[in-house]
């Protein structure tokens, strides 16, 4: 069991990119969100990130003793999730997913309040909390921006 819980927390090994893992991740997470809006149910993405999160949670929690620390580098599921809740139930095209790539990895690498807070907690939820805070945030600020160029500029 610990073997396909490494699997699943590193994403079919991608989290062993010997360069930037976490990005890999994110773009891991980009091409599940690819396959997944493909299918023309909106909430797929949103079954699909909810799934994500749930294995993450489960993955990532016994993937950390095999690694033998908190939040190693090798998981990247969390990257995937934060990615997919960046994208979710948001109207898709390039600058949108563009955007919500570079703003996710920039919150990733910041942590701002509360995600710097969210990484403390304990497990798999510690691993993955932060990530999908992340996301939320990316989410939330394209959100603000499509209203803002909808509205026209002040």
């Amino acid at each position: 069991m610990t073997r396909f819980a490494v699997f699943l927390a590193s994403f079919a090994y991608i989290g062993y990119f010997p360069v930037a893992p976490g990005t890999a991740g994110a773009l891991a997470g980009l091409g599940v969100f690819a396959l997944l809006h493909a299918a023309g149910i909106p909430a797929a993405v949103l079954a699909g990130t909810v799934l994500v999160i749930a294995a993450g949670v489960w993955s990532a929690g016994r993937a950390e003793p095999y690694f033998g620390t908190v939040d190693p580098g090798q998981v990247v599921i969390d990257e995937v999730a934060g990615m997919l809740v960046t994208l979710v139930l948001l109207p898709v095209s390039v600058p949108v997913v563009v955007a919500g790539f570079l703003l996710f990895r920039v919150f990733d690498i910041v942590k701002p309040w509360p995600a710097n807070r969210l990484e403390r907690w304990h497990g798999g939820a510690g691993v993955m909390a932060d990530d999908v805070m992340c996301g939320v945030y990316a989410n939330m600020v394209i959100r603000a921006a499509l209203w803002v160029l909808s509205e026209g500029a002040p």
